[in-house]
Formats: structure tokens, sequence, C-alpha cells
């Protein structure tokens, strides 16, 4: 089953990423491009040798198009989504979903009602430390959770390498923490191991942009563990880094370097002292799986049970740095 795709936008800057994928996926192709800026949109349909279309409804009618990349301006994700469900299209979709839980309910309604396939970016999901960290976690070494912290930041405000509408409140619904921030959010949510009932963000303006470049959330739980999520794009040289705490054991990895360490008062001839892990292999990327779910008719229940709280927790912490105080999550979620 060879699978036709068209790409919506090429506003983010993975879109090209996911171009590349679907080019090298045996069993699909890009077929067609539709872009809210016309000029990127034609240079991009160009160089890919398709048609590039100034109307999406008319490229969501183009019978070799059977799914979408989406790569829109975050504030028009419910638009284009809920424009593709409505026709028909499967869809691979950058994080977030949309930036409020209202929004996401609606698209994941209409995307439902169709049975069509979503999935959503979320690659550290997917990545050997990941799966690593979270068999730690199973076996009970660690004993109970109580303190996850993770870390990711890079310079791309000072370097100037991003592109001027990542600093868009209006088009992004935040800055350093809604863009690279997901990933250290879903994590530490994964890591804790049970729901967050409260979230609190202070929020960094180093370079004077519309949005955040700097962030640091606090997520609460009913046990007392804490989460720490760390993201901004004021930092030369600061490591991807995940700590993982519990009441037997803690981990490290990336301190800074890509290694996994752990300490444990349980492990059968690894107690007491700091052991290197061996690093399970990657899974295969969430475009792979979402081009699995779409040839077999399965569903990405927990990629997508993933991004729909990644939103709630989002939305949680804008909420919180605007206001000054903790968001339960009880407040987005109703």
């Amino acid at each position: 089953m060879s699978i036709g795709i068209g790409v919506i936008s090429f506003w983010h800057v993975h879109a090209w990423d996911y171009v590349k994928q679907a080019q090298e996926h045996e069993d699909t192709f890009i077929a067609a491009v539709w872009d809210e800026d016309a000029e990127r949109g034609k240079k991009a349909a160009e160089s890919l040798g398709v048609p590039f279309f100034t109307s999406l409804n008319d490229m969501l009618a183009q019978k070799n198009v059977d799914a979408v990349i989406v790569d829109a301006p975050t504030n028009r994700h419910t638009e284009v989504l809920v424009a593709a469900a409505g026709a028909g299209k499967h869809i691979f979709t950058e994080k977030v979903i949309a930036p409020t839980v209202k929004e996401v309910n609606d698209i994941i309604s209409t995307i439902e009602a169709r049975q069509l396939k979503l999935t959503v970016s979320l690659p550290r999901l997917n990545d050997g430390y990941t799966l690593s960290i979270q068999e730690l976690i199973s076996q009970g070494l660690l004993g109970e959770i109580t303190y996850v912290r993770v870390r990711l930041s890079h310079n791309g405000a000072l370097a100037d390498w991003l592109p001027d509408h990542f600093y868009s409140l209006e088009q992004c619904a935040g800055g350093a923490l809604i863009d690279l921030g997901c990933h250290p959010m879903y994590l530490s949510r994964l890591f804790l191991s049970e729901e967050v009932t409260g979230v609190n963000a202070n929020f960094g303006y180093i370079t004077g942009k519309e949005v955040e470049d700097n962030a640091v959330v606090t997520l609460f739980t009913k046990s007392g563990a804490i989460g720490v999520v760390e993201a901004g794009f004021v930092n030369s040289h600061s490591p991807f880094t995940i700590e993982v705490h519990g009441t037997e054991g803690s981990l490290l990895f990336g301190t800074p370097e890509e290694k996994l360490l752990l300490k444990t008062n349980l492990g059968n001839g690894i107690s007491g002292n700091w052991t290197e892990i061996a690093l399970k292999d990657h899974r295969e990327s969430a475009f792979q799986q979402w081009v699995g779910h779409v040839q077999h008719d399965t569903r990405a229940d927990e990629n997508i049970r993933v991004a729909v709280e990644l939103t709630a927790l989002m939305e949680s912490a804008n909420r919180s740095a605007k206001e000054g105080r903790v968001v339960a999550l009880s407040e987005v979620n109703n």
C-alpha cells in the first residue's frame, strides 16, 4: 500500500525532516504541498517536483493525497487538522496538537468520528535512553519515585538561527517551553509514573523577545513526587539532562556525557555503586509507527494519550506563568 502525503506548511523547522522520512519510507511519497506562505510553499513544491495548492481544501480533495504531514503554525493547527480529518486524511502532526485542551478535544473527536489514524511527533519517547529508564523504573530499582528533572536547551535566540516566527506569541502560543520544552515535559510526566495534579511555571525573557526564552516548570503529584522541566533558547553549552531519584536509588543521563548511570540499594551486583547501564536500541520513529497504523488499521493510543496530556500541561504552565500561581490540571481539563 503506497500512501500519498500532502504537506501542510513548511512553517516548522522540522518540516523538511519529516519530508525526508516520507521520501525514505518505501511505502510513502510526497504528493502535494499547501502552505499559508505561498512563496515558501511554491519553492518547496518545486524542489519536490509536486504541485503547490493555494487552497488547502483543493489539496485535500486530490485523490492521490491519502494523508498529511502537518507543520503549520501552532495557532492554525485546529483549522488545518479539522479540515484534513473532514476530508478523510490520516494525520501525522508536529507537537503540540493544539494550544488548548478544548481545541484538542474538538480535533480528536473529528478524527475519531472518521476513524482516521493520528500520530503526534513525540520523538524522545522512542529513544533508547527513555526505554532504558522506563525499564529501570519498572524493575523497582529506584524504589518510590520522588523527584524527576529533565532539561533541554540550546542557543537559538542567542545565535539567531531560529526563524523569526518562532518568537511570535500569536503563531506559537508560547516560546521555549511550548517548542523545545515539550520534550522534557512529556518525559518528566512519563518518569514520574503518576498523574500530575498541579503546575507552577516561571518564564524568563533574556533576549527581550515577545515569548519566553528561558523557562522552568514544577510539576506536582498526589504522592508528593516532584517533576522539574527546564527549557531555553539562551544556553550555548547546556547538555540534554535527565535525573530520576527515588527512595532506593538514582539515575543520571547526560551529565554531561550521553551515558546512563544508576546507583541503587537494590540491584544485584551493582548495589551501592554508580554503574553505567547499556542503552536500549531506539524504537522505530513516530513517522514509521504512523505508517504502520495506517497500513494495519491499528491505533496510536499511547502516543495520543501522551500528546493530549502534553497540551493540558502546556496550557496549565502558560496560565501559571501569566497569573503567577499554581494551576491545577483540573482547571484546564474541565
